[in-house]
């Protein structure tokens, strides 16, 4: 059985050479590759991994020509993955890669996806820890597919787990949600989440609130159905309000003490409207995303890759691939020929892949 890593990478040029080195010594029995997803990293971070690959053919890179996000990123790993099994983890090794072995043999056992649970948080901040869970909790609620709480994108897939991710190429992505959505057999083992092993996380509190809202958006339309029984609420509220103001003027009232509360409810059906509208414009606008079919992702390099032979849905590849050789320089250079039998035995591998359209 082969295990293919996907390791999405934004400038990881510290913690690389020590996940390399704990994947190797965690995987001597192992037969494996590691393809690591570059997400338009600006410090030496692909030129760190081509130099890897250059000595090592398991060592593979895709390069994708801007940043396109870590979902997206994860989806391109698993575009070119040819393991039996399939395992998607980070560079930072908060993952431990000590749970792969088990994860293999429960893949064997005939599970289509293993889904390690974080049980212990402590390397993350209070905040990270409570927001993570009040997260868990809401989309426990309002997702239509329900996900295990503290689970991430750490996770095994077997081969037919993989066949089912390359067909879903929705825009905005959230795999976690699309893993729950498939209904494959899943077991779910603990571990304790571990410190980075070096470097700083690029993921800011902005990009983790855009995250979470992907997560939501993407598979459930309670915000929705929220701004109508809110408006409900207010209107009801705002009709028994208005009947108050007709019986006091009957009574003979004096109406003007009430200018302040009539400005605040005012405000206050101004702003549940213009969030109820907020939000349907937001999925009225993933609509139109959606509609244009856009790539999700571009290749620009690739090593260690035969992207020559493979057309992959929704997806732009500019470049072919080759192993690495000392006059390249260290970097990737477009196979300007392929012979007829390799071309013709190549399209035929990517035909018998599931997911790719030759």
């Amino acid at each position: 059985m082969l295990l293919s890593l996907v390791i999405p990478v934004l400038n990881e040029e510290q913690t690389l050479p020590i996940t390399l080195g704990r994947l190797r010594e965690v995987l001597r029995d192992v037969r494996w590759e590691v393809i690591f997803v570059d997400d338009g990293s600006t410090d030496s971070t692909p030129e760190m991994i081509e130099r890897i690959a250059a000595e090592d053919a398991g060592v593979k890179l895709i390069r994708l020509s801007r940043n396109f996000g870590h979902q997206t990123a994860i989806t391109a790993g698993l575009d070119f993955a040819e393991g039996d099994a399939v395992v998607v983890m980070d560079a930072d090794l908060q993952d431990p890669p000590e749970l792969l072995p088990r994860m293999l043999a429960l893949c064997e056992q005939g599970y289509d996806l293993v889904s390690p649970q974080r049980v212990l948080r402590e390397s993350d901040t209070p905040f990270k820890r409570w927001s993570a869970g009040l997260y868990y909790q809401l989309m426990a609620r309002m997702a239509d597919q329900k996900l295990t709480p503290q689970v991430g994108d750490f996770r095994l897939y077997s081969r037919r787990g993989v066949q089912v991710m390359r067909s879903l190429r929705e825009q905005h992505r959230y795999m976690r949600g699309l893993a729950a959505w498939c209904g494959l057999r899943e077991i779910v083992i603990p571990y304790e989440r571990q410190p980075r092993a070096a470097g700083y996380t690029h993921y800011s509190l902005w990009k983790m609130i855009r995250f979470a809202w992907t997560g939501i958006s993407s598979f459930s339309a309670f915000p929705l159905r929220l701004s109508i029984a809110v408006g409900c609420v207010l209107g009801l509220i705002g009709f028994t309000y208005l009947f108050i103001v007709l019986v006091l003027a009957m009574a003979g009232s004096n109406l003007v003490r009430g200018w302040a509360s009539l400005i605040a409810l005012q405000c206050i059906f101004s702003g549940i409207i213009l969030l109820a509208l907020g939000a349907i414009g937001d999925y009225v606008a993933r609509v139109y995303e959606e509609s244009k079919g856009r790539p999700l992702y571009v290749v620009a390099e690739a090593r260690n890759l035969p992207v020559h032979a493979m057309r992959v849905p929704r997806a732009v590849i500019l470049c072919d691939s080759r192993p690495f050789s000392a006059s390249d320089g260290g970097f990737a250079v477009p196979q300007t020929s392929v012979s007829a039998e390799a071309d013709s035995e190549g399209r035929d591998r990517a035909c018998e892949r599931p997911g790719i359209i030759s």
